[in-house]
């Protein structure tokens, strides 16, 4: 019998890090509403490219979720594929990121610049080191699979996999109030 002990204890990790993500989802509703920042969301953000690198992060979830498959079948090179693929993915969201953070502070939009920046960067940054904790977490993953760990049973990657989708559903949160909800 495969333990799942490991899953009780990612999701109340889990539940912990959802309650730091409403609040600071929280707190940047309230600037944003009180903060009278709309036009400056619209004249500093690019939705279009940002859209782009958000499709990139939600396709890692269905990557990672053709790992587990392939896993579960005992396909091994397949899961290798699967889990390199969503280790790029991730890692080229976070470029994307670094490419609007870069384009941001050249044009001063700072942490302490204004209300949006300090909520802007909190908010985005939080989430961004999920997603560096979880690529650290998948490069882990897949040395292990190199090293032929996933050869027996184990609710690993089942686990690391929980953890992946939430950084996913977050970031559609996330992207849907500060870069959707403007243009509504």
């Amino acid at each position: 019998m495969i333990k799942k002990e490991n899953h009780l204890m990612m999701w109340l990790i889990i539940g912990s890090e959802a309650i730091f993500f409403i609040s600071l989802i929280m707190g940047y509703i309230v600037f944003w509403r009180t903060g009278h920042f709309q036009s400056t969301v619209k004249a500093m953000l690019d939705i279009k490219l940002t859209s782009v690198f958000s499709i990139l992060l939600f396709t890692s979830s269905f990557t990672f979720w053709m790992a587990e498959r392939e896993y579960k079948k005992g396909e091994q090179k397949k899961l290798q594929i699967w889990l390199l693929a969503t280790i790029v993915l991730g890692i080229v969201f976070m470029v994307g990121q670094g490419h609007e953070y870069y384009g941001l502070l050249s044009r001063n939009l700072t942490l302490s610049s204004s209300e949006f920046g300090t909520s802007f960067y909190t908010l985005t940054g939080f989430h961004g080191l999920h997603v560096i904790f979880g690529i650290i977490m998948l490069i882990i993953l897949f040395i292990l699979t190199l090293q032929g760990f996933f050869q027996r049973k184990t609710t690993l990657l089942s686990t690391i996999g929980i953890y992946w989708h939430f950084v996913d559903a977050v970031w559609l949160v996330v992207f849907t109030i500060i870069y959707v909800v403007p243009y509504l």
